[in-house]
């Protein structure tokens, strides 16, 4: 039976509400167990708009109860809502919820993590200084090799830089540090995904790839040294010119992608995938995937949020786990 620990994200935000969803339309007692990280306060006030359809029960500590029969709710203490706007208390709440759910693994209760969408403001608000989920699972997994990946059936991506100013993109592309992306990429493809001979693209920083230096040199001396310094053991390619990239649907022709930045990517991706990408720290021994959305204050607490991102993230973490399982087996 896989084991799943979800969060309830910014409690402000449609979180609570597409995991009662999802959880309505995955859960199958004895094949899946899960745990839900949340307020009981803010579970019941949920329940009264979405009904859930699944068995449950609420306690304060997980650990001695098996979700084998119901759905574990779990009270990480009662907590006030302002629907639909940040507030210091949701950021409290919410990276709560993301600790008590990282413990859950870390004591091998669950085996894996699929968190509902946070609020950056929040965090702000709470003096939470983490500019997003990724970053506070690679914290406490205390790991330095860590990428945020999006996947989703018609592509795969990773990004070399994450949650960066534009202006601050072009310093932090080093040649170390794309060759470390392309690697832990291609690992998380071989691993995770069980491909076995992936094919990598490696995305320009500049326009038109930087026309020959013409644009900009961080081709040259950057991106594709680190190709051809990986060159002897991971199939990747490029640099890519990134609009031509995308227009001509080269990305078909590869396994994943990799990007040097936010934008580049995630325009693209989102506009393949905006109900069903997911996103997925790779290179965690935690298994974390997110949807790929935002905490959509505008519809909160309507209850006509859309719960198929959710639904995908939990997909994506139960067959990473299975892989893992699979390739890790004596």
């Amino acid at each position: 039976m896989l084991r799943l620990s979800i969060t309830c994200g910014d409690i402000n935000g449609i979180g609570p509400e597409i995991t009662i969803k999802t959880i309505n339309k995955i859960y199958k007692p004895g094949r899946r167990g899960i745990y839900y990280f949340c307020p009981a306060n803010v579970f019941e006030r949920t329940a009264s708009l979405i009904k859930p359809s699944f068995e449950y029960q609420i306690v304060k500590n997980p650990n001695k109860i098996s979700a084998n029969q119901k759905v574990v709710v779990v009270d990480i203490g009662k907590s006030k809502q302002s629907i639909g706007k940040p507030s210091a208390n949701a950021g409290k709440v919410a990276f709560k919820s993301i600790s008590d759910s990282y413990d859950s693994v870390k004591n091998n209760l669950a085996d894996a993590v699929v968190t509902a969408p946070v609020s950056k403001t929040s965090f702000e608000l709470a003096g939470i200084n983490y500019p997003g989920q990724t970053e506070i699972f690679a914290d406490l997994c205390e790991a330095k090799n860590y990428m945020m990946v999006f996947l989703s059936k018609k592509m795969i991506c990773g990004l070399v830089t994450i949650h960066e100013a534009i202006k601050n993109v072009p310093r932090l592309i080093t040649k170390s540090r794309v060759a470390k992306s392309i690697k832990i990429l291609n690992d998380i493809l071989r691993e995770d995904l069980n491909i076995n001979s992936p094919k990598i693209a490696v995305l320009g920083l500049n326009p038109h790839a930087g026309e020959a230096g013409r644009i900009g040199t961080e081709e040259i001396t950057v991106i594709s040294p680190a190709i051809t310094s990986v060159e002897n053991s991971i199939d990747a390619y490029g640099p890519f010119v990134p609009d031509a990239f995308f227009a001509m649907k080269q990305y078909k022709d590869f396994d994943a992608s990799l990007g040097m930045y936010h934008d580049q990517l995630l325009i693209p991706f989102k506009m393949m995938n905006f109900n069903n990408g997911v996103n997925f720290t790779a290179g965690l021994p935690v298994i974390r995937t997110s949807p790929d959305h935002g905490t959509a204050y505008g519809i909160a607490g309507k209850g006509t949020a859309n719960e198929k991102s959710m639904i995908e993230a939990v997909k994506w973490a139960e067959k990473i786990v299975k892989n893992r399982k699979k390739k890790y087996a004596f």
